[in-house]
């Protein structure tokens, strides 16, 4: 089969496509799915660049949608020809995989593939940095760092829906106006404005009572200022790279808290993905999550979407075309 293969760490240019994979075959509780979507994640780029080792050489990519081919022994609940999408196994810029069917989610009838790739690692991490860590109640405040970003802007449109003010940072006015339409009620151009004395000043110097932080580096400082008292800090990822460390006294000035978060974690198990994935595409289904996909490029293209990705010259999401 074709894939694209990564045999060391490295530059977007370690990205190659290979036509001699072997074929996957169904084992015990699984299924074979021949993919026709893949999505395109930040995850991906850590793992190439060795940030978060996973072993060369190996087949990136750990979000797809497609079509059960076959089923191994013992699988019930999936048959071939059923449409799906997964997140949490990696392999996914390939033409098949093989994989647990505890972790495919059934693509509803009238959604594409390419949504069904795009709507699960993102949509149900927005889920989880939503419910998992503070209960919204309606008139708190909300920052989501990169909101015109593929979670950014799920995270904007579902804290809307549970009644905060948000405020979205972003590095263009482009952005900007992309997280004004997800619903963020103020928006910061980080580039150009202290996003934390900008956010202290529309907050009446009270501040954001959760913050959500994919960024880390560039931002977390920042975040220490610009949260509210009592309020909480989540980390889920490191875009700009990991966030220098702080003494934990440090979180004692406004009495805060500081999470890190993993939907490898929060969707561990079936019920985790079911109950996830099904309020996302409730959410889909009645208008109001509304997904972005920017680019659909094809598999071989792989590199050209890591680096759009990793240069920070998109909107919403990027997906793989696999299924010529």
């Amino acid at each position: 089969m074709r894939a694209i293969k990564v045999s060391s760490y490295g530059e977007a240019s370690v990205l190659k496509l290979s036509h001699a994979e072997p074929d996957p075959v169904a084992g015990r509780g699984q299924a074979l799915v021949r993919l026709h979507v893949a999505g395109v994640n930040f995850v991906d780029i850590y793992q190439r660049q060795g940030r978060y080792a996973v072993g060369v050489p190996y087949i990136p990519g750990l979000e797809a949608s497609g079509v059960v081919e076959a089923i191994g022994e013992g699988v019930t609940g999936f048959r071939p020809g059923d449409r799906v999408a997964y997140t949490g196994h990696i392999g996914s810029y390939s033409e098949y995989v093989a994989i647990d069917v505890e972790k495919l989610i059934k693509l509803p009838r009238g959604l594409s593939f390419e949504e069904g790739a795009a709507f699960p690692l993102q949509g149900m991490t927005a889920h989880y940095l939503i419910h998992e860590y503070h209960k919204l109640v309606r008139g708190d405040v909300v920052l989501v760092h990169a909101a015109a970003g593929g979670v950014g802007r799920l995270v904007v449109q579902w804290a809307k829906r549970l009644g905060a003010t948000v405020i979205g940072t972003v590095s263009t006015e482009e952005k900007a106006r992309v997280a004004r339409e997800a619903g963020a009620d103020h928006t910061i151009l980080y580039t150009q404005q202290d996003f934390a004395a900008e956010t202290q000043r529309l907050t009446n110097g009270h501040g954001a009572q959760l913050i959500i932080d994919g960024v880390a580096k560039s931002t977390f400082a920042g975040d220490l200022e610009a949260v509210a008292m009592f309020g909480h800090i989540v980390i889920f990822g490191a875009a700009s790279g990991p966030a220098d460390p702080i003494s934990p006294n440090a979180l004692m000035a406004r009495s805060v808290t500081v999470s890190g978060g993993s939907l490898f974690h929060y969707a561990a198990t079936r019920e985790d993905v079911q109950r996830r994935s099904r309020e996302v595409l409730r959410g889909m289904k009645e208008g109001w999550l509304k997904l972005r996909i920017d680019h659909v490029i094809p598999l071989a293209e792989a590199e050209k979407a890591h680096r759009l990705l990793e240069g920070r010259q998109t909107v919403g999401k990027i997906v793989l075309k696999v299924k010529e």
